[in-house]
């Protein structure tokens, strides 16, 4: 198969200001993404998708590709991620270039190893899905969640809540955004991005740290200096 890597790292990030290339152990956010791609040793391709041209010096110098910038109608806060990887998908085909999977690494998670993006593609093989997401065990059971009103009343919730030891009660999963594969699908007048059948791959909380956050950004910090 021939795959490709794409890292989206738009600019202007308002939560954390230039987040994806900010310097986490004396390395821009993004590199840590492209080293584990190559570290994989599976892909064709390693491919950042920015809107920014210091962005794109960044990952040339770590050795990714940036053949084309993110066009303007998708480098705003609303723009999908698969409409981003579609318009880089269109570029490489005008290219000559056309791939079986894309892999989607997103930069904010910086702590997803070549071995969690090796098992992943395991994954896609073993099970013959069009798609492989990565999840991971989420901090506490939804069956100890709640809304609140304005009354902030816990009645309601004292009522419904499970009233069980924590070890008891089944686990739950949620997407970790580490890791996104899909098959592909050419024919004359399109791509098809396909997810019909799609398995989840499950990786450790530690390794499944996102950064949106400056409180994110210490914690990844910290765990990469133990």
């Amino acid at each position: 198969m021939k795959n490709i890597a794409i890292i989206p790292a738009r600019s202007g990030s308002k939560g954390l200001k230039d987040k994806n290339i900010l310097e986490l152990n004396g390395k821009p956010l993004l590199a840590y993404s492209i080293i584990a791609a190559q570290e994989s040793g599976l892909f064709d391709e390693i491919m950042v998708s920015t809107d920014s041209e210091i962005y794109a010096e960044i990952a040339k110098k770590w050795g990714a590709s940036v053949p084309f910038l993110r066009s303007t109608e998708n480098s705003t806060d609303k723009a999908g991620s698969w409409d981003v990887v579609k318009e880089v998908l269109i570029n490489y085909k005008s290219l000559g270039k056309e791939y079986d999977t894309v892999t989607l690494l997103q930069p904010t998670s910086p702590l997803r190893t070549k071995e969690d993006i090796i098992n992943a593609f395991e994954t896609l093989e073993n099970t013959s899905s069009d798609a492989v997401t990565s999840v991971c065990e989420t901090d506490h059971s939804p069956l100890w969640c709640m809304t609140l009103d304005e009354s902030r009343s816990l009645i309601e919730f004292r009522k419904n809540m499970a009233d069980c030891p924590r070890q008891q009660l089944s686990t739950y999963y949620r997407f970790n955004g580490a890791i996104y594969i899909r098959r592909i699908g050419y024919n004359d007048n399109d791509i098809q991005i396909l997810s019909n059948t799609e398995t989840a791959y499950i990786m450790d909380r530690k390794h499944s740290i996102d950064i949106d956050t400056e409180i994110d950004f210490r914690i990844a910090e910290c765990f990469m200096n133990l």
